[in-house]
């Protein structure tokens, strides 16, 4: 089975494997990405972080390059320099490479995927250790605002662990935990390999078939959906830390894809962090001074998904800070955004959509986790839904979901008792819609 689009091909192999190719004469390298189906949602508290082990087990040899050095060297012997990243659905391995080289580059991919020794077990765990600490404070406590927040967004869910697990499941996964886990979830069925760069389909089809047409297996295991959002006051968490700064992170719980409209609150995002002229940065930053940097990000899952925006403040810019940032929200509640200042927010989001076809790794990555996640949309698909939206529907996204009922609040760093409870007065005393008005059209 295969299909076309003026932007990509999509071509399924008879195991299962869905192939992405992205045609890019013009450029010189290629970039190579296998997405596999598995990540933090589909894990238990007792082996949370597996599937970020089993990530990182994969770089410790082959059964064609039995070391890390000689799976090393064999990329960059084709001009690569292989990495791999994990999230709450999918693990994505993927590495740069030359094109004439596109043959080799499935072949090193396959022998990961399929045919990992796991050995050195023991010295990778260590290293994950180690990179777990950095959560840490000097107390062992918990101090990553995308963790804290995460417990109170999704409690006592998957979604609520952090992905690289904790001290006490990382030390409890052993070799045959992640045997099985490799078993379950990473097959053909579940995989999808795409590339994107000066190539052509039926050499990349050919490459792939080469190294992946014979691996079997069936279809990997349902993780579980993700809880019910819960109507609720405002939340927050804090956590004392000796650090220089108060981190700060606001959240509100969104539906998943399929339920809001993604365009919205990708242009909500920039015109709240886009620059230094978007609304965060012009108000905290250039005109109060209260922070060096502010930044809203989206994350949207299959059925659930996050708002958030992260600063770091000095202790006595705390209550400041959070008094503006609750005002900007506001805001958005109160008064749909200027046609002006859509406009300039439109006109930066297709630039950047341009931007993203000179590079190989952006156009690998959104068509191949598109179709990882059953989410793919091509270039033209968001160009054309930005310059349809209207001020009055981003009014209207933003009044349905920057409420108080979903807003949570993770604060780290050195904070004091007094300023603890004026921010917990102000979110408990959060009404953003207190005088709306239909704006006017």
């Amino acid at each position: 089975m295969n299909a076309a689009c003026g932007e990509y091909f999509r071509d399924i192999l008879p195991n299962g494997l869905r192939l992405i190719t992205v045609e890019m004469p013009h450029l010189h390298s290629a970039e190579m990405m296998c997405y596999v189906g598995v990540g933090g949602r589909h894990e238990t508290p007792e082996f949370a972080g597996i599937s970020h082990f089993l990530e990182h087990m994969l770089f410790r040899g082959t059964a064609e390059h039995p070391s890390s050095l000689e799976l090393e060297q064999a990329f960059e012997a084709i001009g690569g320099a292989v990495n791999a990243s994990t999230d709450p659905e999918t693990t994505c391995y993927h590495s740069r490479l030359h094109p004439q080289e596109l043959a080799t580059g499935a072949s090193l991919f396959a022998s990961m995927l399929r045919r990992p020794l796991l050995r050195e077990l023991e010295t990778e765990r260590r290293i994950i250790l180690e990179e777990a600490l950095e959560d840490l404070n000097e107390k062992g406590e918990e101090i990553s605002p995308d963790n804290l927040i995460a417990r109170l967004l999704w409690p006592g869910h998957a979604l609520s662990l952090p992905t690289i697990g904790t001290r006490e499941s990382i030390s409890r996964i052993g070799e045959a935990e992640l045997r099985q886990h490799h078993q379950s979830y990473y097959t053909p069925l579940a995989t999808v390999v795409a590339v994107a760069g000066p190539v052509r389909r039926a050499e990349v089809v050919t490459a792939v078939t080469a190294a992946f047409g014979d691996w079997q297996g069936g279809g990997p295991p349902a993780c579980l959906p993700a809880p019910a959002a819960v109507e609720s006051a405002p939340e927050a968490v804090w956590k004392r830390d000796s650090d220089s700064q108060v981190s700060l992170q606001f959240a509100f719980r969104l539906p998943g894809r399929a339920a809001v409209g993604s365009i919205s609150l990708r242009l909500l995002r920039r015109l709240l962090s886009g620059g230094g002229a978007s609304r965060l940065m012009l108000q905290l930053r250039e005109k109060l001074g209260l922070t060096y940097s502010v930044e809203a990000n989206l994350a949207l899952l299959a059925d659930t998904g996050v708002f958030s925006v992260d600063l770091a403040v000095a202790r006595e810019n705390l209550v400041p800070a959070v008094r503006e940032v609750l005002a900007i929200f506001s805001e958005l509640h109160r008064h749909p955004a200027g046609e002006a200042e859509l406009a300039r927010v439109v006109r930066n989001f297709l630039f950047d959509l341009d931007f993203s076809r000179d590079h190989t790794d952006e156009m690998a990555g959104r068509y191949g986790w598109g179709e990882a996640v059953g989410f793919l949309r091509t270039v033209d698909q968001d160009r054309q839904e930005a310059l349809a939206v209207t001020p009055q529907e981003l009014w209207h996204t933003a009044r349905q979901l920057f409420v108080p009922a979903q807003l949570k609040l993770a604060a780290t760093g050195p904070f004091g008792a007094r300023e603890r409870r004026q921010v917990e007065k102000l979110l408990a005393t959060w009404q953003p819609a207190a005088s709306l008005t239909e704006p006017h059209r």
